[in-house]
């Protein structure tokens, strides 16, 4: 992405206002705490809709049906379980270890705005993506079953998951086929979520946390992307651009943080020049973690002065004046109606995670007494609010298309979702198998969904604001668990504000 720097404001206007001007709408929101937890409460049940495996009693989302129940079996390994990622029917372990990681940081951060219904929905979401992990960190020794099911061959078909019969093949790395990307971000992810689990269930959280250190050593010993070893099963589908240096400070930084062993805090310090954290990063996404770090080790600085994290201090100062427009290094690039744009497809998981850091960066410089310097300018935690909020705000339908991006909330959403099991109609009013080739007349009709996906949300908009609500544009109309992660923290934050 191109630099879109503003010239001759460095000075001359104060940056919230700045900010003001540069959106050209008001701040003001139409939404209350009310909205916002109802946003909250759909935005969990999403992950309903994405499950895999045999559902429990109390499932919500009841147009979705058992699937998938033989996955490993072929291979003498239980599998069942854990998410599809988006629209189709594969399990991607890349996607699905980082949207576990931070929806456990949206709860580790800002759980304690959720009502006790929020909170049990919140764990039970997270809890189906550990057990899962759980399992394909431990099935085999030194080995870590990273995917199930075959991606060319699923996407040559339109079919429920409950239907599904394309090869159910799975995929691992090992200490001959290394995957340390795949494996850090695990690690990190039942890291996160022992912290989540800590008071609610020590036990669970103790085995999270181990086996998150087995799975981290796991990686660091056995260095190499999994792009690399398993090739075009995950590329270019979920392929790991970014290498897979990132994911190992990102996962140490986790392991440290869920245990304060200070053997990971060596790690840290020892390794964190090679692992990127001399490097300047400006968005955050399942691929690059270097941003989400910064952030991360930042309150170590902030709250123990740990003097080795000042580093990390001012790269996430960095992150936040690249987004600020009137700062001296601002180079974000904002559509006419204010939405943060990174990128052509599914923009908004880039949208959601920046608005996760926004509020916990602020979050620790108001804890203690910080603020964040762009060159001789300040900002404040109530500046990274703001801009959170912005984004939150036209997420939700505060927009020129007055759509709201999140399924089922507002008066008008998408209602064409690229999704197989919200496209095709549900096995309980549609009981007999709809074969391979005969789902795609549901993907080309120009009927809505029949079954709404509760709480997705989609890629979203284009540069100019421009939103096309059609099955084919996957760019656009297709939602992903990691857009969903990371606004759970910000939803639920907002929920709890006057």
């Amino acid at each position: 992405m191109k630099a879109n720097k503003m010239s001759g404001m460095r000075n001359l206007l104060p940056l919230t206002l700045a900010i003001l001007m540069s959106f050209c709408f008001c701040s003001c929101s139409v939404f209350n705490s009310h909205n916002y937890s109802d946003a909250l409460t759909k935005s969990i049940l999403f992950f309903q809709g994405q499950r895999s495996g045999k559902l429990p009693s109390n499932q919500r989302l009841t147009w979705r049906g058992d699937s998938a129940l033989a996955d490993g079996s072929s291979y003498h390994v239980d599998l069942v379980g854990g998410y599809y990622d988006a629209g189709d029917n594969v399990k991607f372990g890349l996607p699905m270890a980082f949207t576990t990681t931070l929806l456990s940081w949206s709860v580790i951060e800002f759980g304690s705005y959720m009502n006790r219904n929020q909170m049990d929905h919140a764990r039970a979401a997270i809890r189906w993506s550990t057990d899962y992990l759980l399992k394909a960190a431990t099935a085999t020794p030194d080995t870590l079953y990273v995917q199930v099911g075959d991606p060319s061959m699923d996407h040559r078909c339109w079919e429920r998951p409950e239907d599904m019969d394309t090869p159910r093949n799975v995929y691992k790395v090992s200490a001959q086929n290394p995957g340390s990307d795949v494996a850090a971000e695990t690690a990190a992810a039942l890291a996160a979520a022992s912290i989540v689990f800590k008071e609610s269930d020590p036990s669970y959280s103790a085995r999270l946390l181990q086996t998150s250190m087995k799975v981290f050593d796991f990686a660091d010993q056995h260095r190499g992307s999994y792009s690399d070893s398993l090739n075009s099963v995950v590329c270019p589908f979920y392929c790991s651009y970014s290498g897979f240096q990132d994911e190992l400070l990102w996962g140490a930084s986790w392991i440290h943080t869920a245990s304060e062993n200070s053997s990971y805090l060596s790690y840290i310090q020892n390794n964190g020049h090679t692992l990127g954290a001399d490097d300047d990063d400006y968005s955050f996404s399942w691929d690059d973690k270097r941003v989400g770090t910064k952030v991360l080790l930042s309150k170590g600085f902030l709250d123990k002065q740990v003097e080795e994290f000042q580093l990390y201090k001012a790269h996430s100062d960095n992150y936040i004046c690249s987004l600020i427009p009137g700062s001296p290094t601002f180079q974000a690039q904002y559509t006419p109606g204010g939405l943060l744009y990174r990128g052509g497809e599914s923009n908004l998981q880039y949208v959601t995670t920046a608005s996760l850091l926004l509020l916990t960066y602020a979050k620790y410089l108001k804890s203690y007494g910080g603020v964040a310097s762009c060159g001789s300018s300040t900002i404040t935690p109530k500046d990274l609010i703001a801009l959170s909020k912005k984004q939150v705000d036209y997420i939700l339908g505060q927009n020129p298309a007055k759509m709201s991006y999140m399924v089922g909330f507002g008066e008008k959403f998408p209602q064409h979702v690229h999704h197989r099991g919200s496209s095709l109609p549900s096995i309980h009013s549609h009981p007999d198998k709809i074969n391979c080739n005969d789902g795609f007349q549901y993907l080309y009709s120009g009927s809505s969904n029949p079954n709404v996906l509760t709480g997705a949300i989609l890629g979203g908009p284009d540069e100019h604001d421009n939103f096309y609500d059609d099955r084919n544009k996957y760019q656009q109309s297709e939602p992903a668990t990691y857009i969903n992660a990371p606004f759970v923290g910000a939803l639920a934050f907002f929920s709890a504000r006057r």
